[in-house]
């Protein structure tokens, strides 16, 4: 049951909009669905980036279809896309753009790169340089790009999708705090199922006649549905739930966890915050709901804070992962 509230808020007229204007999530999660096999929850994720408009990091081995996934995302949403090998000798440039000079004509003109995109897949982002993650900040941020003296807007639906691979870790750069911070999302893709598996190989195992997916929205469409986004109800006690969930990180003895003290680093920082609030009002608007529930906010809090969470060398020792934390964290924290 929805919560109460004091100010007037209607919610079947509330719950039509948000039915109409997701309207496209469900043909979007079967059109990607018919080409990517067994990875529901990471195109569930995916959605939750688009309509929240936060980036997502994608982590697991090779081979399970995470490029994939984030292109036919761009495919079926009709949107501008653009695929970045990021390597050891890549530059700034080669991401953004630069000033190029014209001889003939005596003057510089701005060619850019290929940040100039809706869909951004960054493919094994830890195996470029600080410079090129730094590149990528501005950007991510502010959905804006300097190059030389002038700032370029970038158009909306902006979003960074990133790839890194766990396991093998030769080669690579570690990505900066701040720069993770600025990911709205860490998804742990795993392996499919033995059905999924076989399903695969039934679909895949040939050398022509792939599926492939096709536009079946546009970028307006999702433009129109963080607008509505923005109208769910969020009831206080559920805004306290997610700055309680944040605070358990920072200090977690105030919240009976004083056992996590010696393990933190330190905590969540506020765009966690922002990003439970976000991608909680995404996940009721995907299960067509005007309102936020704390079944919401718990669904999404391990995605947001794996990543934010600086964990101690006591931590480690003892083979403690982030994802460990979290859940002490969501069981000691009471729900509304």
């Amino acid at each position: 049951m929805p919560l109460t509230t004091t100010a007037p808020f209607d919610l079947a007229a509330a719950t039509e909009r948000v039915v109409n204007a997701g309207g496209f999530t469900r043909r979007v999660r079967e059109e990607v669905g018919r080409v990517v096999v067994g990875q529901g929850a990471l195109i569930e994720r995916l959605l939750v980036g688009l309509l929240a408009g936060g980036h997502v990091l994608l982590e697991g081995v090779p081979g399970l279809a995470k490029t994939l996934a984030v292109s036919s995302l761009a495919k079926a949403l009709g949107a501008p896309f653009q695929r970045i090998q990021f390597t050891p000798d890549l530059l700034p440039a080669d991401l953004i753009g630069t000033l190029v000079y014209n001889q003939q004509a005596g003057t510089f003109f701005v060619r850019r790169g290929p940040i100039f995109t809706n869909i951004l897949l960054a493919d094994e982002i830890n195996r470029a340089p600080a410079k090129v993650q730094s590149a990528l900040l501005e950007a991510m941020q502010e959905r804006q790009v300097t190059i030389g003296e002038t700032t370029y807007p970038l158009t909306e639906p902006f979003l960074v999708l990133a790839t890194q691979n766990p396991i093998e870790q030769e080669g690579t750069y570690p990505l900066p705090e701040a720069q993770l911070d600025r990911f709205m999302l860490k998804v742990r893709v795993g392996y499919p199922a033995r059905e999924d598996e076989l399903e695969i190989l039934r679909r895949m195992a040939r050398t022509e006649g792939q599926p492939e997916a096709r536009p079946v929205t546009t970028p307006a469409e999702v433009m129109a549905a963080r607008r509505v986004l923005n109208e769910l109800y969020i009831d206080p006690r559920v805004e306290g739930y997610v700055v309680d969930l944040v605070m358990a990180s920072r200090q977690p003895a105030r919240y009976r966890l004083a056992a996590l003290a010696p393990l933190l680093a330190f905590g969540a920082s506020p765009r966690a915050t922002l990003a439970l609030a976000l991608g909680a009002r995404a996940t009721a608007f995907l299960d067509g709901r005007a309102y936020i529930t704390p079944d919401d906010v718990r669904a999404i809090a391990p995605d947001v804070f794996r990543h934010r969470l600086a964990l101690t060398f006591e931590a480690d020792a003892e083979g403690v992962s982030p994802d460990d934390l979290v859940v002490k964290i969501l069981d000691a924290v009471e729900v509304p």
